[in-house]
């Protein structure tokens, strides 16, 4: 059975940010909320790798390239945000939130679970955007390939 080339790259994109995360945790990043928008180059690069793997197969429609690179934005970004809970969770849960970013969406002192909602709120936020540069870029990219 083979994965669809989304979830290939959704996984990846989890795969990236979860290492990375991880990276910030060991040497006392974590709370420092700037270093989130470095996530949006995970995301761009498994979008980025769909798009080329969809143009390598001949699909170029943009509808199609776009619904094929927003999924697999959110099912990276899903699977990311699972997986901070997961950590979340694992490390004490909201006593643990005080070792995360101070800067937080909706203020105040959230629980675990409204911290990964904002986390999630952001990381779609993101994606959408991260999707649409992508496309733009392979559009430019393929148009001036067919001059």
């Amino acid at each position: 059975m083979k994965l669809p080339r989304e979830l290939i790259n959704g996984i990846l994109i989890f795969f990236g940010i979860a290492l990375y995360f991880l990276i910030m945790e060991l040497f006392g990043l974590s709370k420092i909320l700037y270093l989130r928008i470095l996530n949006a180059a995970f995301v761009y690069y498994g979008v980025s790798k769909t798009l080329q793997y969809n143009m390598k197969e001949g699909k170029t429609g943009y509808i199609t390239n776009l619904l094929s690179a927003g999924a697999t934005a959110i099912i990276g970004v899903l699977l990311s945000v699972l997986g901070l809970l997961t950590y979340i969770y694992a490390r004490g849960g909201n006593q643990y939130i005080s070792n995360l970013s101070g800067e937080f969406l909706f203020g105040g002192n959230p629980t675990a679970n409204e911290y990964c909602f904002g986390v999630l709120f952001e990381g779609i936020a993101s994606a959408v955007i991260v999707v649409f540069v992508a496309m733009q870029l392979w559009r430019k990219k393929t148009s001036t390939d067919d001059a």
